[in-house]
């Protein structure tokens, strides 16, 4: 297993392809319960950094639109010539 500074520093990409092969893994079945707990934790923690990174984007994506909206693109709309 990995240590949660070594999570920490996965990419959403790596992340999630870790992820989809514990799924995978998982849905397979023929492991011992030992391993399915352990998969099952693994799978949680990828499930964890994902999630922190969508959020991260997503925040981002929010601020990006609000400088977008914000009272310049209200002044920009003015200066439009009407139909």
């Amino acid at each position: 297993m990995t240590t949660k500074a070594a999570d920490e520093a996965l990419g959403y990409e790596q992340a999630r392809d870790e992820l989809i092969e514990v799924v995978r893994r998982l849905e397979a079945g023929g492991t011992s319960l030992e391993e399915s707990l352990a998969l099952w934790e693994r799978g949680e923690e990828l499930a964890k950094v994902c999630r922190r990174w969508l959020d991260g984007a997503r925040a981002r994506l929010d601020a990006a639109l609000a400088d977008e909206s914000g009272p310049e693109a209200g002044a920009a709309d003015e200066d439009a010539p009407e139909d």
